[in-house]
C-alpha cells in the first residue's frame, strides 16, 4: 500500500441486493473522474436496500473493499455511501423570508432552512434538500435571485428523506467494516450525476435506475429535481417470476434471464433459439424457445415500467396545476443492471411514448473497461456528487399467476415486514 485514499481521491461504496461495489477515483481539475481501482463482491444480508443480516453484509463489504485496495494500491479509510430502499420519501416544500432590500446569500440560506423545517413523519430524517427555484415578490421564478430587490423571498426545494432505522443499520455495517462514512447519498441522485446531462435536465427527463431489488425514479424539468421515488421492485422480482413459471431454481432463472431474456416479444434476435431449463429435484430438463421465454420477460418489463408510467401521468397533472413545466422533452433514460436486457429501449418506447436511451456513466477515464456500464452508474455517480457537493449533504402454458398478481403479493410481504419492524 503506497497511498492513502484521501484528498482528491474519493471512494464510492454501493451496497446493493445483488452485489457490493467499491470504486476508487481521483478527481481531475476538469471534474473528470480518473478510476484507479474497483472491487465487487456478491451481496449477502441485504434486501431492497435494507440490511437484514449484519454479519453477512459486513463480510460482503470487506471483500469489495479489499479488492479495490489491491487494485488501486490505496488504503481506504473513508467512503461516500449510496442509500436506497422503499423507505426513501420525497417532498416538495417552500420557505418564505422577509427581505430588507436586496436578496443576499443569507436570505437564500434562511428560506431553504424554513423549507426543510417541516415536521416529518415519525422515524424519517432529511437526507438531502435540493433548491429548485426562488421567487421575489411577483417576479418570475429564477435560479439565482441574488441582488434582486423586493419585500419577500420564497424558496422552492425538493426534500429527500430516509427512515433512520434503515440508515442506522446500513451505517453499522459500514462502520463495522472499519470504514469512516464521509457522505451518504440517495442512490438515484448519485446515478443522475453519472448519466444525465444538464441539457436533459433543462428540457425535462425521467431517469429510471433498475436495480436488483428496487427501481429509483427521478424527474427533472427546467433544470430542477421535481420528483424522486423508490419503487420496491426490480430485477430479482423478474427472476423469481421466471423461476416460478419455468419451475426451475433461482440461480438458473437468473442466468436464463440475463442470457436469453428480452423486453419485447418476439425478441429482435434469434427468437427460435432453444433454451434448456434444468428441472428441480432431479426432474428431467425441458426445452423452450427464446420467443417463448420472451413472452414471460417482456410482460414483466412492461408491468414494471407501467407502474412508473402511471406515476408520471399523475406527476404531469400535479406539475401542470402548479404552473410548472411538465413535458419530458428529453424522454426517458434507463440505467442500472436491469437496463441491460435485450430490447429494453423498444419496450420503454412503447410504454412511455417518448424517446429512450440507456444511460452509461459520463466523464470517467482510467480503468473504465470494467466499470463503464449502466450497472455502475450509481457508484460512479457517488464520486461525481462528492466532487460537486463537497460541503453538502404466449407464454409457455405453465400454471401460474400473472406478474402483476405476483407483485401484489410482494407488496403485501413488504407491508407486513415494515409493520413488523417499525
Amino acid at each position: 500500500m503506497t497511498k492513502v485514499a484521501e484528498s482528491k481521491i474519493i471512494v464510492g461504496l454501493e451496497i446493493g441486493t445483488h452485489k457490493v461495489v467499491a470504486v476508487v477515483g481521483e478527481v481531475l481539475p476538469d471534474g473528470v473522474i480518473n478510476v484507479i481501482g474497483s472491487g465487487v463482491s456478491p451481496s449477502k444480508g441485504v434486501q431492497g436496500g435494507s440490511v437484514v443480516d449484519l454479519d453477512a453484509a459486513v463480510s460482503s463489504i470487506q471483500r469489495a473493499i479489499e479488492e479495490a485496495e489491491s487494485i488501486s494500491e490505496c488504503k481506504i479509510m473513508g467512503v461516500t455511501l449510496a442509500l436506497s430502499g422503499a423507505h426513501i420519501t420525497a417532498f416538495n416544500e417552500s420557505g418564505t423570508v422577509p427581505l430588507s432590500g436586496e436578496v443576499k446569500a443569507e436570505d437564500l440560506d434562511n428560506a431553504i432552512h424554513i423549507a426543510r423545517s417541516i415536521k416529518l413523519p415519525d422515524g424519517l430524517e432529511t437526507l438531502h434538500i435540493i433548491p429548485q427555484e426562488y421567487k421575489v415578490d411577483r417576479l418570475p421564478a429564477t435560479k439565482n435571485p441574488l441582488g434582486l430587490s423586493g419585500m419577500r423571498l420564497q424558496a422552492q426545494a425538493h426534500l429527500i428523506t430516509c427512515h433512520n432505522d434503515w440508515l442506522r443499520n446500513l451505517k453499522n455495517a459500514v462502520e463495522r467494516s472499519k470504514l469512516k462514512i464521509d457522505q451518504i447519498i440517495f442512490s438515484g441522485l448519485a446515478s443522475s450525476y453519472s448519466v444525465l446531462t444538464e441539457d436533459e435536465k433543462e428540457l425535462g427527463v425521467c431517469l429510471i435506475d433498475i436495480g436488483s431489488g428496487t427501481m429509483d425514479v427521478l424527474v427533472y424539468t427546467d433544470g430542477a429535481l421535481r420528483y424522486s421515488k423508490v419503487i420496491p421492485f426490480g430485477g430479482y422480482n423478474i427472476t423469481d417470476y421466471i423461476a416460478n413459471m419455468l419451475t426451475t431454481s433461482r440461480n438458473d432463472a437468473e442466468n436464463i434471464k440475463v442470457q436469453y431474456g428480452s423486453a419485447i416479444s418476439p425478441p429482435t434476435h434469434f427468437p427460435e433459439k432453444k433454451i434448456e431449463v434444468a428441472g428441480l429435484g432431479g426432474r428431467a430438463p425441458r426445452t423452450f424457445s427464446k420467443e417463448q421465454l420472451s413472452k414471460i420477460t417482456s410482460q414483466c418489463y412492461q408491468d414494471l415500467l407501467g407502474i412508473i408510467a402511471n406515476e408520471l401521468t399523475q406527476l404531469r397533472t400535479d406539475l401542470y396545476q402548479k404552473g410548472i413545466k411538465q413535458e419530458l422533452i428529453a424522454g426517458i433514460v434507463l440505467t442500472g443492471g436491469g437496463s441491460q436486457i435485450e430490447d429494453i429501449v423498444e419496450c420503454a418506447k412503447s410504454v412511455f411514448g417518448l424517446q429512450v436511451r440507456v444511460g452509461y456513466p459520463l466523464n470517467i477515464t482510467g480503468l473504465t473497461d470494467y466499470v463503464n456500464k449502466p450497472q455502475y452508474a450509481t457508484v460512479l455517480g457517488l464520486l461525481q456528487y462528492s466532487h460537486y457537493n463537497e460541503d453538502s449533504d404466449t407464454t409457455p402454458q405453465i400454471p401460474g399467476e400473472g406478474f402483476v398478481e405476483w407483485l401484489k403479493k410482494a407488496v403485501k410481504k413488504t407491508v407486513k415486514f415494515t409493520k413488523d419492524k417499525f
